[in-house]
């Protein structure tokens, strides 16, 4: 196929990294292709994914649907070790593509370091779960005897955001194609080229056809969602979206996984401890990759006796952040991934300021960055602002972070069970009897104690959201599960 790339597009910077669609085993081109570009330095082109036609859309759902019969068939355990050899296939290959993550995501490089290993991490929980695929529950007659086996779906589409992208697949793939099904996944638009080349590198190691990987707009690969061949979607994003993948998902009567939107809160207790070890945690809790993580702390509601010193606390380590280029080693903080999310949480903070509450921006900017045209944002402490501002109310992924005194944790507790989101939660406080007992309260996926984010998550257990923030689990064996239908097989006599 031809390929329109404008010469000056190939000549920016050093030879951009291109990628194309992966359909039934084999790298297929197209004749257009999208830019992406550096949050860093926008004017920078990092690469050029390639932009799927709907036939091609289509054609991937087909050698997923071709390649299931034969991939349901073989027993569990063979599945997980063709999975397990499939992912030795990335070893060694790992810096050049958490570099490559670094420049079209805009994180740090420690963390795109840490993706690619949780990928791996994440796959190998998934193979440890074989067993459980071949359990059969029978119930005894007489006059009925009856066994329940678990069959695997189909066809399946994942969907990632931008944020982690490779590591939140790691959620979802290996769980699909262990259980037996076959795959299309879709990258992200403004994030597809390292993930594109992990995918490229394990689907080596398998049959032809279990894994696809579409990249293009919307309307092109709306085949991955209304093709009556697709059995289960899987969605992580924002709850605007994820409604709109239920919508599309509904045409086929589709099962859905969805995990949406979070605007997580972080309760601290009138016994809390805040020494530096915890402050740490706190600010990782809200400011990993600069805030755009779905289980980050979003909010925090403090005893009134604990704000001051919560407070000069948090701002004392802020105010050591280095926001610059992800590819510089002196970053502690990258720029927001795109400009529209960047310009969302400035009007955010903006509209607080203009309501007067007190917004305190730490931390500072690297040298060359005011200049780049990057989408850098400096950590922002907002100080008991309105409860009704957006900034308290939305999930504003990004780095900003309103603080709430109280004195009744009953009231944040029924204020925080009845908002729209339910994704993850915290509880900070000496006392782990005391702590436990709110944490049993709160009705969120997942609420940690004395920690929050991602680098509590414990990927054994099962992970998503009540109300607004998801539907169905990832991960665990209820993850594993979810990939499966379950058949009764019943006898009389």
């Amino acid at each position: 196929m031809s390929e329109r790339i404008p010469t000056a597009l190939a000549e920016t910077r050093a030879a951009p990294v291109r990628t194309g669609l992966l359909i039934g085993g084999r790298t297929v081109e197209t004749d257009d292709w999208t830019a992406v570009h550096n949050p860093a330095a926008p004017e920078q082109i990092v690469g050029h994914a390639a932009a799927a036609t709907v036939e091609q859309a289509r054609a991937a759902v087909a050698a997923a649907d071709a390649a299931f019969p034969s991939w349901a068939a073989m027993p569990a355990h063979r599945r997980a070790e063709i999975i397990g050899q499939a992912l030795t296939l990335l070893d060694g290959s790992e810096a050049d593509r958490a570099a490559l993550m670094t420049r079209e995501n805009g994180k740090i490089s420690l963390e795109s370091q840490i993706e690619m290993s949780v990928f791996v991490a994440r796959t190998r929980a998934a193979i440890d779960l074989v067993d459980s695929l071949d359990q059969v529950r029978h119930l005894d007659g007489p006059p009925l005897t009856s066994h329940i086996h678990r069959l695997p779906m189909g066809v399946v589409t994942v969907i990632v955001p931008f944020n982690w992208p490779i590591a939140i697949l790691g959620a979802s793939l290996p769980y699909a194609l262990l259980a037996g099904n076959t795959a299309v996944v879709k990258p992200p638009p403004t994030v597809p080229l390292a993930m594109v080349r992990t995918l490229e590198l394990f689907a080596a190691g398998l049959p032809a056809g279990v894994l696809n990987v579409v990249t293009g707009s919307n309307e092109a690969v709306a085949p991955l969602l209304t093709d009556p061949r697709v059995r289960k979607i899987v969605f992580t994003g924002s709850t605007a979206a994820g409604k709109q993948i239920m919508a599309a998902a509904a045409q086929n009567l589709a099962s859905v996984t969805l995990e949406l939107g979070g605007n997580d809160p972080a309760i601290v207790l009138d016994d809390a401890v805040l020494d530096q070890e915890h402050i740490g945690r706190l600010v990782q809790g809200a400011f990993l990759t600069s805030g755009q993580v779905c289980m980050a702390v979003k909010r925090l509601y403090v005893h009134r006796s604990r704000y001051d010193e919560l407070v000069d606390a948090l701002a004392t380590a802020l105010d050591t952040q280095r926001v610059g280029p992800g590819t510089d080693p002196a970053s502690t903080m990258g720029p927001l991934n795109s400009a529209a999310q960047r310009d969302k949480v400035t009007a955010m903070l903006t509209e607080a300021a203009d309501a007067g509450a007190e917004i305190r921006e730490l931390g500072t900017l690297a040298p060359n960055a005011a200049s780049s045209g990057g989408h850098f944002l400096r950590p922002a402490l907002v100080l008991d602002p309105d409860p009704g501002l957006r900034i308290v109310t939305e999930e504003q992924f990004g780095p900003a972070l309103p603080i709430l005194p109280f004195d009744d944790v009953d009231s944040v507790l029924d204020q925080v069970n009845n908002d729209w989101s339910g994704l993850c939660s915290s509880v900070w406080s000496a006392d782990p009897a005391r702590a436990a007992g709110l944490a049993e309260r709160l009705r969120t996926g997942t609420t940690w104690i004395n920690h929050a984010n991602a680098v509590a998550c414990d990927d054994r257990a099962p992970f998503g959201g009540f109300r607004q923030s998801g539907i169905g689990r990832e991960m665990g064996p209820d993850g594993l599960l979810s990939f499966t239908e379950a058949h009764t097989i019943t006898t009389h006599g």
